[in-house]
């Protein structure tokens, strides 16, 4: 399976892209590159792993995404409190970020399984 095709690639680069489109104006240059390196990590991480050979460094690299995920959370968080992110926005994004670091949790199940 092409990693295109997966659902979870395709969100994780909608938002990576999102991100990049609504922070450009951003004044913070060193948290905007946090957030938006945490944000590009996910989908290349799914990418570098699916161009791997086996189920077992698949599933490495999407715990690495999956972690990634967890960061680029983080960082919306602390954007949000720092009142750099507009809540609706920053909460929505941080959401999606919860969403695929489920579905990856549930994709590398199968993988280590397989």
């Amino acid at each position: 399976m092409s990693y295109e095709n997966l659902e979870v690639w395709k969100r994780s680069a909608r938002l990576s892209a999102t991100l990049y489109q609504q922070t450009k104006a951003l004044r913070d240059f060193g948290f905007r590159d946090q957030l938006t390196r945490s944000g590009l990590s996910v989908p290349s991480n799914i990418a570098e792993g699916y161009e791997r050979d086996s189920d077992k460094e698949i599933a490495r690299f999407l715990a690495y995404a999956k972690g990634a995920a967890g960061e680029l959370r983080t960082h919306i968080l602390i954007g949000i409190e720092a009142g750099y992110i507009e809540k609706p926005d920053g909460q929505q994004w941080a959401d999606e970020a919860l969403q695929l670091g489920r579905m990856m949790g549930a994709l590398i199940q199968r993988h280590r399984r397989e």
